[in-house]
C-alpha cells in the first residue's frame, strides 16, 4: 500500500530523493508529490528548476496548495523541455494562432451562408419560385446552379485578416 510516495514500513525514497541520491525522511516536502513510480516527474522538475529551489518553494506554501504548484511546476518544466526558449508561453501561443484561425474560417463560412441565403432569396423572387412550385424540388444548390459546372461556393467577398479584430468577436 502506497502512502505519500513511499510503501509503508520500507524506506524507499521518492523519486526526488532517489535522483538526488540522498536518504529519503519521513517529513521530506517532495514524497507527497514525486512518488518513486513517477521518476520523469521530478527529474525534469528539477532540470528546470533545481531542487533546491522547488524545496523552497514548496516550503513557503501552505500544504493545501503545494499540489497544485507542483502540477504547474511539472507543467512548466515540460513544456520547457519540449521547448527550451517558450515553454508553455509558445504553447499558449500556438493555441491562440489556432483560435484565430478558425474564428477567421468561421467567419468566412458564415459569410458564405448570409451571401448563399441573399443569393438563393434574389434568386426565387426573380424566377417567381414559391413554397408550393413544383420547380423548387432537390437542393438550393441544385436548383440555383442547374446543369452549370459553376462552383456551388464561389464568394462574390474579400475579407481582409487585419479587420477581423476584436468588434467582429464583441457579439
Amino acid at each position: 500500500m502506497k502512502e505519500s510516495g513511499r510503501k509503508q514500513g520500507a524506506a524507499a525514497p521518492c523519486a526526488a530523493c532517489k535522483l538526488l541520491r540522498r536518504r529519503c525522511a519521513q517529513d521530506c516536502v517532495f514524497a507527497p508529490y514525486f512518488p518513486a513510480d513517477e521518476p520523469h516527474k521530478f527529474a525534469n522538475v528539477h532540470k528546470v528548476f533545481g531542487a533546491s529551489n522547488v524545496n523552497k518553494m514548496l516550503q513557503e506554501l501552505p500544504v493545501h496548495q503545494r499540489g497544485d504548484a507542483v502540477s504547474s511546476m511539472v507543467y512548466e518544466a515540460n513544456a520547457r523541455v519540449r521547448d527550451p526558449v517558450y515553454g508553455c508561453v509558445g504553447a499558449i501561443s500556438s493555441l491562440q494562432q489556432q483560435i484565430d484561425t478558425l474564428q477567421t474560417q468561421l467567419a468566412l463560412a458564415q459569410a458564405e451562408v448570409v451571401h448563399l441565403r441573399v443569393r438563393q432569396t434574389t434568386s426565387f423572387s426573380h424566377h417567381g419560385f414559391g413554397p408550393a412550385s413544383p420547380s423548387n424540388s432537390g437542393s438550393p444548390s441544385t436548383r440555383l446552379m442547374g446543369s452549370q459546372a459553376k462552383p456551388v461556393f464561389d464568394m462574390d467577398m474579400v475579407v481582409d485578416q487585419g479587420s477581423l479584430g476584436e468588434s467582429m468577436w464583441s457579439c
